[in-house]
C-alpha cells in the first residue's frame, strides 16, 4: 500500500493551520493537530507514526480495542472524540489517554469509577452543543457551569477545557458563530475560576474558522488520511 500522500497532506495542513493563525494575529504554536484516523487500518497508523504523530483521535471504542491490539508496542496515545456510551467506561479507563466528549455525569461517574479501579487518572474535555442540529451530542451550554462545578467531585478526571462541533453549513458566520459561543463559554468558566486552556474545535472543512475563534486544537481527518470508505 502507497501511503506516501500522508506526508504531503500532512504537510498541507500544517501550512494552512499556520496559515489561519497568521491571518487571526496568532502564533501557530498555539494549535495542535489532533489526526482523526477513525476507519483507518493499523497500517495507516503505522505509516502516520512515521511521520512523527503519536496522539490519533477515534470516534469509537471498539475501533480503539482493535487498533490498540495490533499496535501494543507503539505508545500511542489514543483520544475518544466520539458520542461515548456509558457501557464503553471499562474500555476507556484502559485504553484511552484522553476523552474529548465527556457531556453528562452519569458518563463522568462511570469513567471515575473505571479509573479509580485501574488506578488511573484521565484528561477530559467537555463537549458542548453549539449547533442547533439534532444529531449533534454535547451537553447544553446553560448547564455547563453547574457540570464544571459538579466535575470537581472527580479526582480522576483532569478537565482541561472544551470541545465543540460546529454546524454543518454553508453559512460562515453561523459557523464562526459555534466556535465564538465556545471560546465565550469558557472565558466565563474561567471567570468562576475554572482553569480550562484547551478549545477543540474545528475539523478539515471548517478549521481555519475555528483558528480564528481562538481553537488551540483542530481534529483533522479527511485532509489528512484521505476520504473514508465508510463512517
Amino acid at each position: 500500500m502507497d501511503l506516501s500522500y500522508l506526508a504531503a497532506n500532512l504537510a498541507d495542513v500544517r501550512e494552512r493551520v499556520a496559515a489561519a493563525c497568521r491571518a487571526a494575529g496568532r502564533d501557530p504554536s498555539e494549535v495542535v493537530i489532533l489526526p482523526v484516523s477513525k476507519t483507518f487500518g493499523p497500517e495507516v497508523v503505522r505509516a502516520a507514526m512515521a511521520l512523527g504523530l503519536r496522539r490519533f483521535g477515534e470516534n469509537k471504542v471498539q475501533e480503539i480495542r482493535d487498533k490498540a491490539a495490533v499496535l501494543a508496542d507503539s505508545g500511542i496515545a489514543w483520544v475518544v472524540i466520539g458520542h461515548l456510551q456509558t457501557n464503553k467506561a471499562k474500555d476507556v479507563a484502559r485504553l484511552a489517554s484522553e476523552v474529548q466528549s465527556l457531556d453528562r455525569l452519569e458518563l463522568a461517574e462511570a469513567l471515575d469509577r473505571r479509573l479509580r479501579h485501574e488506578g488511573r487518572q484521565l484528561d477530559v474535555l467537555i463537549e458542548v452543543k453549539t449547533s442547533p442540529e439534532e444529531s449533534k451530542h454535547g451537553l447544553p451550554p446553560e448547564q455547563l457551569p453547574g457540570f464544571l462545578d459538579a466535575l470537581r467531585a472527580y479526582d480522576s478526571l483532569r478537565v482541561r477545557g472544551l470541545m465543540t462541533m460546529a454546524v454543518h453549513s454553508d453559512d460562515v458566520g453561523a459557523v464562526r458563530a459555534c466556535f465564538r459561543r465556545l471560546r465565550e463559554l469558557r472565558d466565563a468558566a474561567q471567570a468562576r475560576g475554572h482553569a480550562l486552556p484547551r478549545l477543540s474545535m474545528g475539523m478539515s472543512g471548517d478549521f481555519p474558522l475555528a483558528v480564528a475563534e481562538g481553537a488551540t486544537e483542530v481534529r483533522i481527518g479527511t485532509a489528512i488520511f484521505g476520504n473514508r470508505a465508510h463512517s
